[in-house]
């Protein structure tokens, strides 16, 4: 007989994941690294009891934690995660614990990029080209690439972070330079080649094998354009009565992609290059695990699908629940951004939901932060969603909203000399007296 009140264990702070769980009456304990409990940054429901580790991507903390806890495999019907680093992880601890969740060598797929374009390719799907880059700190043994530009990135990471193009054997021993001196962690990279057009996301609901849900839409630019110009990351979904032909032509690569990789249980977020000339899709990466940024809100708000809800669904070896509605008009996206420095001031969020057709927003960065220089797609102070009748408003108000956060964000750059600090006091402190003074 199925438990009255299942009891889940989340590896990783979800917001969304979180809610869906207490909403569903479930037991939920979650196992939170010290890293992402000291950001603060998530809301914990009063019913959510936490326990605390080192790193919650380690099999040996979260076992040690457990176990501390006095807690077994007989403790949990289900284990769940939606931390990007931590998939490998939850399919051994599964595994470990009797529970059901995507298979380790599943994860594999999803998170060792050259094994992902490996299967993929195997399966007669297009996609770049890739080589492994055993040590980024050494690639004396690389002399020449294998096409004209090629991205280079971590083999296992996420949020385009330390993703580049390099055109030459000569900037790719740079940036290797660049890395060492920096002492990276991350050294296994790759170097793929580097796919022109338009980038494509895709995030659904899968069960048994069977795609029951899938959400498909396009970045404003593409994640490395972004990242590279400084532009804050912004995206929207296509609507499936008015872009038909997207969900046409995209939905048998997503199908055979998947199927390429063995995910049969669970959600996934997709990225595809299209060739707006030709038509032509070719596959970019995935993961086993639905998408960030708004990916969960902009879903929810088009399609009145709660992607969270439907991972917990799953995680419990339920068919999940769809009452599937589709919006009309756009929705989408975007980030709040800032250039690297200490956070002062910015605007709130009320008065971001106060600018036209804004529906959503989050402000995540505190006064008193140090906003990092741009190093991947995670780069901003905040996100917000907007709502318009077509494409071109909604990046019209995409533009209004950052033309007129951006003014308002105080801060103090980095890199300043004490002289320019003190040029900079009028400007953070209207009307107070500062600077050199004389007695009498």
């Amino acid at each position: 007989m199925e438990n009255a009140s299942p009891r889940i264990l989340i590896v990783g702070l979800d917001r969304y994941g979180m809610r869906a769980c207490v909403r569903r009456g479930l037991e939920v304990t979650v196992v939170c690294g010290m890293a992402v409990w000291e950001q603060g940054h998530i809301a914990i429901p009063d019913e959510v009891t936490v326990i605390r580790v080192d790193d919650h991507t380690s099999a040996e903390a979260v076992l040690m934690a457990l176990a501390r806890a006095g807690l077994t495999s007989e403790s949990f019907d289900a284990v769940y995660t939606t931390a990007e680093d931590s998939l490998v992880m939850v399919g051994l601890l599964a595994a470990h614990l009797g529970l059901s969740a995507v298979p380790p060598d599943v994860a594999v797929r999803f998170r060792d990029k050259s094994v992902q374009k490996r299967e993929i390719r195997a399966a007669g799907l297009a996609t770049a080209g890739a080589v492994v880059v055993d040590d980024v700190h050494d690639v004396a043994g690389i002399t020449e690439l294998a096409s004209a530009k090629a991205v280079l990135k971590p083999v296992a990471g996420a949020a385009t972070e330390r993703t580049t193009v390099v055109s030459s054997v000569a900037e790719l021993r740079s940036r290797s330079e660049e890395y060492r001196r920096e002492g990276t962690a991350q050294r296994t990279f790759i170097l793929e080649e580097f796919v022109r057009g338009e980038e494509w996301i895709a995030d659904g609901v899968l069960y048994e094998g069977e795609l029951l849900f899938c959400a498909l839409g396009r970045y404003g630019d593409p994640c490395l354009t972004a990242v590279d110009s400084g532009r804050p990351l912004n995206f929207r979904h296509f609507d499936p009565a008015d872009e038909s032909w997207a969900y046409d032509r995209a939905l048998p690569v997503i199908t055979a992609s998947l199927a390429a990789l063995g995910l049969r249980d669970g959600m996934f977020h997709m990225e595809l290059f299209h060739d707006p000339e030709t038509g032509a899709l070719t596959f970019g990466e995935c993961a086993a695990r639905r998408g960030g940024a708004l990916v969960q809100e902009v879903v929810h708000t088009k399609f009145n699908v709660d992607l969270a809800d439907c991972a917990i669904q799953v995680a419990l070896g339920r068919r999940p629940e769809l009452d599937v509605k589709i919006r009309p008009g756009i929705i989408g996206g975007a980030y709040l951004t800032a250039g690297p420095g200490l956070l002062l001031d910015c605007p709130s969020a009320d008065q971001v939901m106060a600018r036209p057709g804004v529906e959503f927003v989050r402000i995540e960065r505190p006064v008193g932060d140090r906003i990092p220089a741009v190093s991947g797609t995670d780069h901003r102070i905040g996100q917000f969603m907007v709502a318009a009748d077509t494409a071109e408003e909604l990046q019209q108000r995409f533009a209004k909203v950052w033309d007129w956060f951006g003014p308002q964000v105080k801060s103090v750059p980095d890199g300043l000399t004490p002289r320019e600090l003190r040029a900079l006091q009028p400007a953070l402190r209207p009307g107070v007296r500062f600077g050199d003074a004389l007695w009498r």
